[in-house]
């Protein structure tokens, strides 16, 4: 769709330089060629489908659909890092992290509509320990510089249950310390 001055938005859609995807219902309505290329799916494998078929988990799924509602609601977007996981071609379920930034077009039903942006962070933060659904919430959390409280409020969990969660993270790391922890976490 062309208007004044001449600017194809639909073009502009097609060849932005982060995927894109227009969202009703957490499914996908339409999408852009680099997130097609980013979780290794055409178009036509994905238009139609829930964001699920992009989640490792069914869980994951429905934790981050209900921790981003009430943020949706009253802000109007939303943004995290979190694992997700290649739709289809040679890679097919690898994970990696992955920047999402999301607008809801209607606040009061924040799932209704939507458009959202997806960055892979896989050349920067590469996935090299097998993690839980929960250590990969708390690692991203610890990585935006979160307290343990912090992290308990925003995953409605206890501060005392996120530093069991990170006890096991610095285990499976081999890190001393946080910083040492979150240091490794952003290499991979």
């Amino acid at each position: 769709m062309k208007v004044d001055g001449g600017v194809d938005y639909q073009l502009a859609f097609d060849l932005a330089p982060v995927g894109l995807v227009l969202s009703r219902n957490r499914s996908i309505v339409d999408c852009n060629q680099h997130l097609c290329e980013m979780f290794g799916a055409s178009r036509e494998q994905l238009v139609g489908q829930s964001f699920l078929v992009l989640y490792p988990s069914v869980d994951e799924y429905e934790r981050i659909g209900a921790r981003m509602l009430p943020i949706l609601n009253t802000k109007g977007v939303y943004a995290d890092d979190r694992i997700m996981r290649r739709a289809d071609g040679r890679n097919k379920g690898e994970i990696f992290w992955c920047h999402v930034t999301g607008r809801a077009l209607n606040r009061s039903a924040p799932h209704e509509a939507g458009i959202w942006t997806f960055e892979d962070l896989s050349s920067r933060r590469p996935v090299t320990a097998e993690l839980t659904a929960r250590e990969r919430e708390v690692a991203a959390h610890l990585m935006d510089g979160l307290t343990s409280k912090e992290i308990g409020r925003a995953l409605l969990i206890s501060p005392r249950t996120v530093e069991i969660y990170r006890a096991r993270l610095m285990r499976k790391y081999k890190a001393s310390t946080t910083a040492d922890l979150v240091h490794k976490l952003m290499a991979g």
